[in-house]
């Protein structure tokens, strides 16, 4: 089986796979965290022996001493189990200091010694900007790839346009953005992941680095396309610069995965799901440069270049 014929299973299956990821966002939809809902999130130690009941008892105690102005709106209680300690996150509507404080002597009053690990609190403004700023960071990332690209590789030969490639570009690591989101969903519903801005900024880097992967296939292309006995088949030039570039990005790849899974593994707990994202993407990249730009630039370039 040729690559041109394997690349429609893979380009198949790409499209199969953003379908469900662009699904699976619409609904259910990911886990927001309190940065893009807005509210205020309380991360608390209860005293050994505390379950997640006595700590929602604790939280009603709190709204009938505080009276209707004190109601938390619809909170939810979550148990969390850390490296050293069981511990309760709390997301609630936003609160004052004022409120914050009284909340948290309620629960010493009624739960005991509570220790404090964690506390933050967004508005709904805030939270409405944070959201349209991050997609507006992957809107301009978008143009000023096909921008880039265009420029880098405007003296092509044969008459390929370098829009087309910075087009598919982009398609890839789009691919390789909405793909990671969705499975990052999947994922938020068996743990405690919520999308954030540093998962935001995972996204980013993923987009980076996809984008540098592309690049250094197409980039290959483009120089066997210089050669004077170069093949006058798109797809065997693609493929030939395919197997020149195996050996680097799959050497890269594994030496950023070895490097990225140890701090997974001995990193803060606070940045986990952040390297976590990083490593997927950079597995993704690795796919799309391979199994869709470059099957997606001898689909669409190939056929006009027959013409």
């Amino acid at each position: 089986m040729s690559f041109r014929q394997l690349s429609k299973f893979f380009l198949a299956l790409s499209v199969v796979m953003v379908a469900a990821s662009i699904a699976l966002f619409v609904y259910p939809g990911p886990k927001y965290s309190i940065e893009f809902t807005g509210g205020t999130l309380l991360q608390i130690q209860a005293p050994a022996g505390k379950t997640r009941d006595d700590v929602i008892a604790a939280v009603q105690t709190y709204e009938k001493t505080a009276g209707e102005a004190g109601t938390l709106g619809n909170y939810s209680v979550t148990g969390v189990k850390t490296a050293s300690e069981e511990a309760f996150i709390l997301r609630m509507r936003a609160m004052t200091n004022e409120e914050h404080l009284a909340l948290i002597d309620s629960f010493r009053a009624t739960l005991g010694e509570v220790k404090e690990l964690k506390y933050n609190t967004i508005g709904p403004t805030l939270s409405a900007s944070l959201k349209w700023k991050s997609l507006q960071a992957l809107v301009i990332a978008s143009i000023a790839t096909i921008l880039y690209l265009a420029i880098a590789f405007r003296k092509l030969p044969r008459k390929l346009s370098p829009w087309k490639f910075g087009l598919i570009v982009v398609a890839a690591f789009m691919h390789d953005v909405i793909v990671t989101i969705g499975a990052f969903i999947v994922l938020g519903w068996f743990t405690s992941f919520e999308f954030d801005i540093l998962f935001v900024t995972a996204l980013l880097t993923i987009l980076a680095y996809s984008t540098n992967e592309a690049i250094v296939v197409f980039d290959r292309v483009r120089a066997n396309l210089t050669f004077d006995n170069r093949s006058d088949d798109l797809s065997d030039v693609v493929v030939a610069a395919l197997k020149q570039c195996v050996g680097r990005t799959s050497g890269t790849t594994v030496a950023i995965v070895i490097m990225l899974s140890s701090l997974f593994i001995m990193g803060a707990e606070s940045i986990r799901w952040f390297i976590l994202a990083l490593i997927f993407g950079a597995v993704m990249g690795v796919y799309s440069s391979y199994l869709v730009a470059a099957p997606l630039l001898m689909h669409w370039e190939g056929k006009n270049t027959k013409k």
